[in-house]
């Protein structure tokens, strides 16, 4: 394996016996490596990839929309950032100012799930009928219907909250133990 080596050199001008070096060195960054944004993508993947087979188990038919819409069972977007936050966490440090970033990120997406995406949708039900209702002549008669599936409910982004926290341990096994061969 490479590794870059990079030095960097602390100095006060007004002391020169307090110069120090520091070397900082990294592995190497390869996306097969990287496991937070591994453990991001493989998580939203196999979120996407339930909601498209558990719709096709319910409907009887394949519905591609699945494979990129939001809304449903489990939450996509609670499984990546998740993820994130956990491989972040596994590899750095659960006590580092990363982990508190990924976390912060991860609440915020997943309360914005259940509370706002998820009263817009409802509000677009509510919207898409009364436009179902109005007589042919108004001019929002052919208005086309609203998106309906934004949000989640609280038991969706928790499926994806777990189905993230699984996935990103997976991976860190996967990986480090890949790396530490």
């Amino acid at each position: 394996m490479d590794s870059t080596v990079t030095l960097i050199q602390n100095s006060d001008p007004m002391n020169i016996s307090a110069t120090t070096t520091t070397i900082v060195s990294y592995g190497s960054c390869s996306f097969l490596t990287n496991c937070p944004l591994l453990s991001a993508i493989i998580a939203f993947a196999l979120a996407q990839s339930i909601k498209f087979f558990t719709s096709w188990y319910r409907e009887k038919h394949w519905d591609l929309k699945q494979l990129v819409g939001s809304g449903g069972m489990p939450s996509s977007h609670s499984s990546t950032v998740t993820a994130l936050a956990t491989a972040v966490g596994l590899q750095e440090g659960f006590g580092g100012s990363l982990f508190a970033i990924a976390l912060v990120l991860a609440c915020v997406v997943m309360y914005d799930a259940t509370g706002v995406r998820l009263h817009a949708g409802r509000q677009a039900e509510v919207l898409n009928q009364i436009v179902c209702e109005l007589p042919e002549e108004h001019p929002l008669a052919d208005t086309l219907p609203l998106r309906e599936l934004l949000g989640h409910t609280p038991p969706q982004v928790i499926a994806g909250g777990f189905l993230g926290l699984v996935t990103a341990t997976i991976v860190w096994l996967i990986t480090s133990s890949a790396y530490r061969a």
